[in-house]
């Protein structure tokens, strides 16, 4: 799939880096197949001394010759730097986008280039435990599908979908989702030094707590309602901590505050650069 293919980086990010990482751990690609282009020359000095690759601070150039080239650069970047790229990018190449929002239309329009995939990965990528959501233009072929498919395997679990439109649920959802999960241990850590526990001892219990009942889950197979009446007993302190948070509208809240990142991924899209919260208090 990707034997003899050159990949270049337009982005140096943490993101890329944990492609970068995930391709060589897996011996997908040797580093001499890989350049890395970001405006900062110390960043770049960084990746080579750690994996080996080429880099350079001229986009244009990381995507001379290569393959694949993947668009890591942040939303508000993308229009800044596709002019440069313009032209740049094999005939043949894939281009490989993980920029939240940026529609596919958007970035074949800039770069001239039919050969597109979006895709949405998340923090945990980093790790190699991300989950990835991801599509292709009508112009990728089967191939240039199983280049693409290997390479956010890089990053963990990948799943295609054929609709664009879920490309902005999945940022909402999965992409935007680690955040949602570390506020709510952050709080439990913090409800936990409420109660007296020092901090150290209260991050312990609530990461592992956490760790080990997603492993449940995945294990157990059961629909998460059942797996949390399991563990609620009728008059206990699950029953009446359950009672609490449904009060307070936690669910709420939640889907609240996942319909609004939604939003916030369309916005961006259409080229909006202000949120509707920056809007109502400018």
């Amino acid at each position: 799939m990707l034997d003899g293919v050159r990949i270049g980086f337009v982005g140096s990010g943490a993101m890329a880096e944990a492609m970068i990482k995930g391709l060589l751990d897996r011996r997908l690609v040797t580093p001499e197949r890989i350049t890395a282009a970001g405006p900062r020359p110390e960043r770049g000095a960084e990746l080579r001394e750690r994996y080996g690759i080429a880099v350079t601070t001229d986009n244009a150039a990381s995507v001379a010759g290569a393959g694949v080239v993947v668009l890591s650069v942040k939303p508000q970047m993308l229009g800044r730097v596709m002019p440069a790229l313009k032209g740049a990018i094999a005939p043949d190449a894939l281009v490989l986008s993980i920029v939240a929002g940026a529609r596919m239309a958007i970035i074949e329009h800039g770069l001239a280039h039919p050969a597109m995939v979006r895709s949405m990965p998340n923090t945990p990528a980093q790790i190699g435990l991300g989950i990835t959501v991801w599509t292709a233009s009508d112009a990728v072929t089967p191939a240039q599908r199983e280049q693409a498919r290997a390479v956010l395997t890089a990053l963990g679990e990948e799943v295609f979908v054929d609709d664009e439109g879920y490309l902005d649920m999945a940022t909402a959802l999965s992409g935007t989702g680690p955040s949602y999960v570390f506020l709510f241990m952050e709080a439990l850590v913090d409800a936990g030094v409420h109660l007296g526990f020092p901090r150290y001892l209260a991050e312990r219990l609530v990461l592992d707590t956490v760790h080990g009942s997603v492993e449940y889950a995945r294990h157990a197979g059961h629909h998460l309602a059942r797996l949390r009446n399991q563990v609620t007993s009728p008059g206990g302190t699950s029953a009446e901590a359950l009672y609490y948070l449904e009060k307070a509208g936690f669910r709420t809240a939640l889907s609240r505050a996942v319909w609004a990142a939604y939003q916030r991924s369309v916005q961006l899209g259409r080229g909006r650069k202000r949120s509707a919260v920056e809007e109502e208090t400018a």
